[in-house]
Protein backbone atom coordinates (compact mmCIF):
# COMPACT_ATOMS: atom_id res chain seq x y z
CA UNK A 1 0.00 0.00 0.00
CA UNK A 2 2.96 2.27 0.67
CA UNK A 3 4.10 2.08 -2.99
CA UNK A 4 0.65 3.15 -4.22
CA UNK A 5 0.69 6.14 -1.84
CA UNK A 6 4.09 7.22 -3.17
CA UNK A 7 2.94 6.87 -6.79
CA UNK A 8 -0.15 9.00 -6.20
CA UNK A 9 1.76 11.72 -4.35
CA UNK A 10 4.52 11.73 -6.98
CA UNK A 11 1.82 12.30 -9.63
CA UNK A 12 0.43 15.21 -7.61
CA UNK A 13 -2.79 13.40 -6.70
CA UNK A 14 -4.38 13.33 -3.28
CA UNK A 15 -4.45 9.88 -1.73
CA UNK A 16 -8.09 8.76 -1.67
CA UNK A 17 -9.66 5.38 -1.14
CA UNK A 18 -10.93 5.02 -4.76
CA UNK A 19 -7.54 5.98 -6.22
CA UNK A 20 -5.72 3.58 -3.90
CA UNK A 21 -8.04 0.67 -4.68
CA UNK A 22 -7.97 1.21 -8.45
CA UNK A 23 -4.18 1.45 -8.46
CA UNK A 24 -4.04 -1.70 -6.32
CA UNK A 25 -6.25 -3.55 -8.81
CA UNK A 26 -3.85 -2.70 -11.65
CA UNK A 27 -0.84 -3.80 -9.65
CA UNK A 28 -2.41 -7.09 -8.54
CA UNK A 29 -4.06 -8.04 -11.84
CA UNK A 30 -2.74 -10.99 -13.83
CA UNK A 31 -3.60 -9.24 -17.07
CA UNK A 32 -2.02 -5.86 -17.86
CA UNK A 33 -4.89 -4.37 -19.90
CA UNK A 34 -8.13 -3.61 -18.07
CA UNK A 35 -11.32 -1.83 -19.07
CA UNK A 36 -13.12 0.49 -16.68
CA UNK A 37 -15.79 -2.20 -16.43
CA UNK A 38 -13.18 -4.84 -15.49
CA UNK A 39 -12.03 -2.62 -12.64
CA UNK A 40 -15.61 -1.88 -11.57
CA UNK A 41 -16.49 -5.60 -11.48
CA UNK A 42 -13.46 -6.31 -9.29
CA UNK A 43 -14.48 -3.52 -6.93
CA UNK A 44 -18.01 -4.94 -6.72
CA UNK A 45 -16.64 -8.43 -6.07
CA UNK A 46 -14.78 -7.00 -3.08
CA UNK A 47 -17.89 -5.13 -1.84
CA UNK A 48 -16.25 -1.76 -2.51
CA UNK A 49 -18.66 1.17 -2.67
CA UNK A 50 -17.04 2.85 -5.67
CA UNK A 51 -19.25 3.64 -8.66
CA UNK A 52 -18.48 3.23 -12.35
CA UNK A 53 -18.47 7.02 -12.86
CA UNK A 54 -15.79 7.31 -10.17
CA UNK A 55 -13.75 4.58 -11.89
CA UNK A 56 -13.86 6.54 -15.17
CA UNK A 57 -12.99 9.79 -13.38
CA UNK A 58 -10.01 8.21 -11.60
CA UNK A 59 -8.77 6.58 -14.83
CA UNK A 60 -8.92 9.97 -16.58
CA UNK A 61 -6.93 11.52 -13.71
CA UNK A 62 -4.41 8.65 -13.81
CA UNK A 63 -4.01 9.08 -17.57
CA UNK A 64 -3.44 12.84 -17.23
CA UNK A 65 -0.90 12.19 -14.46
CA UNK A 66 0.98 9.58 -16.51
CA UNK A 67 0.12 6.67 -14.21
CA UNK A 68 -1.82 4.75 -16.85
CA UNK A 69 -1.94 4.67 -20.63
CA UNK A 70 -5.25 4.46 -22.43
CA UNK A 71 -5.55 2.43 -25.63
CA UNK A 72 -8.50 2.61 -27.99
CA UNK A 73 -7.99 -0.53 -30.01
CA UNK A 74 -10.15 -0.78 -33.11
CA UNK A 75 -13.52 -2.38 -32.57
CA UNK A 76 -13.30 -2.60 -28.80
CA UNK A 77 -13.58 -0.78 -25.53
CA UNK A 78 -10.84 1.46 -24.23
CA UNK A 79 -8.31 -0.46 -22.16
CA UNK A 80 -5.88 0.90 -19.63
CA UNK A 81 -2.48 -0.30 -18.47
CA UNK A 82 0.01 0.98 -15.93
CA UNK A 83 2.63 3.17 -17.61
CA UNK A 84 5.91 1.63 -16.54
CA UNK A 85 7.91 3.65 -19.08
CA UNK A 86 9.10 0.71 -21.17
CA UNK A 87 7.98 0.92 -24.79
CA UNK A 88 6.18 -2.06 -26.26
CA UNK A 89 3.76 -2.75 -29.10
CA UNK A 90 0.51 -4.71 -29.20
CA UNK A 91 -1.19 -7.47 -31.12
CA UNK A 92 -4.95 -7.83 -30.84
CA UNK A 93 -6.55 -11.21 -31.50
CA UNK A 94 -9.56 -10.19 -33.62
CA UNK A 95 -11.51 -13.30 -32.62
CA UNK A 96 -11.09 -13.13 -28.86
CA UNK A 97 -10.06 -9.51 -28.23
CA UNK A 98 -7.00 -10.74 -26.33
CA UNK A 99 -4.19 -8.15 -26.12
CA UNK A 100 -0.65 -9.47 -26.55
CA UNK A 101 2.33 -7.23 -25.81
CA UNK A 102 5.61 -7.63 -27.63
CA UNK A 103 8.96 -5.92 -28.06
CA UNK A 104 10.90 -6.13 -31.33
CA UNK A 105 14.20 -4.32 -31.73
CA UNK A 106 14.08 -5.17 -35.44
CA UNK A 107 10.73 -3.41 -35.93
CA UNK A 108 11.93 -0.40 -33.92
CA UNK A 109 15.08 -0.16 -36.06
CA UNK A 110 13.09 -0.42 -39.30
CA UNK A 111 10.66 2.30 -38.23
CA UNK A 112 13.52 4.69 -37.51
CA UNK A 113 15.18 3.86 -40.85
CA UNK A 114 11.94 4.47 -42.74
CA UNK A 115 11.34 7.80 -41.00
CA UNK A 116 14.93 8.87 -41.68
CA UNK A 117 14.70 7.83 -45.33
CA UNK A 118 11.75 10.23 -45.66
CA UNK A 119 13.54 13.03 -43.79
CA UNK A 120 11.88 12.61 -40.40
CA UNK A 121 12.72 11.67 -36.84
CA UNK A 122 10.20 9.63 -34.85
CA UNK A 123 8.88 11.53 -31.84
CA UNK A 124 6.52 8.82 -30.68
CA UNK A 125 4.62 5.93 -32.19
CA UNK A 126 2.13 3.23 -31.52
CA UNK A 127 2.05 -0.06 -33.37
CA UNK A 128 -0.98 -2.32 -33.16
CA UNK A 129 -1.23 -5.52 -35.19
CA UNK A 130 -4.67 -7.08 -35.59
CA UNK A 131 -4.12 -10.84 -35.78
CA UNK A 132 -6.00 -14.11 -36.06
CA UNK A 133 -4.65 -17.50 -34.96
CA UNK A 134 -3.28 -19.63 -37.77
CA UNK A 135 -5.64 -22.36 -38.89
CA UNK A 136 -4.36 -25.80 -38.00
CA UNK A 137 -4.21 -28.38 -40.76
Amino acid sequence: MDQETKELRKAGLKVTHPRMRILQIFEEADERHLTAEDIYKRLLANQEDIGLATVYRVLTQFEAAGIVMKHNFEGGQAVYELDRGKHHDHMIDVDSGKVIEFISEEIERLQHQIAERHGYVIEDHSLVLYVRPKKRK
